[in-house]
């Protein structure tokens, strides 16, 4: 059993759906605290040829509340704004006209959390390009949030009988390979290549949200660049 751990973020990077791919079984770490300045709510996609980071507004956010209880301010307007803003930035792209339908039905979702937004866009996206990872959520089971970051992954796995840890490479100064190895669990970080794609003949823009990706890429090649990463 190969398992990885990852709060949910809103339309993430390629990168995301690297991990999601490469395991047996995702968890979606959605009952922790919600952090500021991080990209649960936020991402970057490509406008008039640069970044432009588009945000969710959200209701009284605080390191307090749990990312699956982090509501959603007036999303009902946002979602309109979204649709918007995705039109002049995309129109143009060579498959908007599905891309957008998708993007739709996603920020559409009944529920007002961040949380739920963000996990129905990740599991959108992943079915669209051919990605059928099992997802779980740590707000469903498990009952262990008393418990520490690494205590909390390594008791998440052992109640999953992983055998095997991947996280995102960012995580290398949280999680050490010698406490992962004394549980029999082998701990590996994967490590994005430097994907690059035909935008709008401009200058190539990386790191951009997965939108960006769909919008200017078939799923069977996207499904390709989840492949095209360093295991470290």
């Amino acid at each position: 059993m190969i398992l990885a751990i990852m709060q949910p973020y809103i339309f993430p990077y390629i990168g995301y759906f690297q991990l999601l791919n490469a395991v047996d079984k995702f968890v979606i770490y959605d009952d922790v605290t919600f952090i500021k300045q991080g990209w649960i709510n936020r991402n970057n996609i490509l406008l008039n040829g640069k970044a432009y980071l588009f945000t969710v507004p959200l209701v009284n956010v605080s390191s307090n509340v749990t990312i699956c209880n982090t509501q959603i301010a007036n999303k009902k307007r946002w979602e309109e704004k979204f649709i918007k803003t995705m039109q002049q930035a995309y129109k143009k792209a060579p498959y908007y006209a599905n891309v957008i339908d998708m993007i739709h039905d996603i920020i559409s979702i009944k529920s007002d959390s961040i949380g739920d937004l963000a996990t129905n866009s990740i599991k959108t996206v992943a079915e669209f390009i051919g990605i059928d990872t099992q997802i779980q959520y740590t707000s469903s089971m498990y009952n262990n949030n008393f418990l520490s970051s690494q205590e909390r992954v390594l008791d998440i796995c052992k109640a999953e009988n992983a055998d095997r840890y991947i996280n995102a490479a960012g995580g290398q100064n949280l999680y050490s390979k010698q406490d992962f190895k004394s549980k029999g669990i082998e701990l590996n970080f994967i490590k994005s290549g430097f994907i690059t794609y035909q935008q709008f003949g401009e200058s190539f823009i990386s790191s951009l949200s997965v939108i960006d990706v769909i919008m200017f890429n078939d799923p069977k090649t996207i499904l390709n660049f989840t492949n095209q990463y360093e295991m470290i």
